[in-house]
């Protein structure tokens, strides 16, 4: 199985900046997409941003602008820079993981890691 370990969250003033890092632990699989979603206490969790193998990159539409993704999936591991942070961006921040390896019989999954708090006060 892929584990995603994540860092870098917080609790943040508000136009403060966060880069929050993910790694993925097996590398005998291939990876797909890596990426971060959030979830908002009382709401679904949402995409904020994919990055592909291909290093094709994907925003949400309410994401673009303030969020940046980086990484490199041949090495494992994904950043999520966040700048111009805001209240309502308060939420934990999971790493989402889609790959292939020989433990899945190389067919995709996807992982998600444990999840990083991100608090941001007015």
């Amino acid at each position: 199985q892929v584990q995603l370990v994540e860092s870098g969250g917080g609790l943040v003033q508000a136009g403060g900046s966060l880069r929050l890092s993910c790694t993925a632990s097996r590398s005998s699989f291939s990876i797909n997409i890596m990426g971060w979603y959030r979830q908002i206490q009382g709401n679904e969790r949402d995409m904020v941003a994919l990055l592909r193998h291909d290093n094709e990159v994907n925003y949400a539409d309410s994401m673009e602008g303030r969020f940046t993704i980086s990484g490199d999936t041949t090495k494992n591991t994904v950043y999520l820079q966040i700048e111009n942070l805001k209240p309502e961006d308060t939420a934990v921040y999971y790493c989402y993981c889609n790959a292939a390896g020989p433990l899945t019989g190389w067919t995709s999954r996807d992982y998600w890691g444990q999840g990083t708090q991100v608090t941001v006060s007015s």
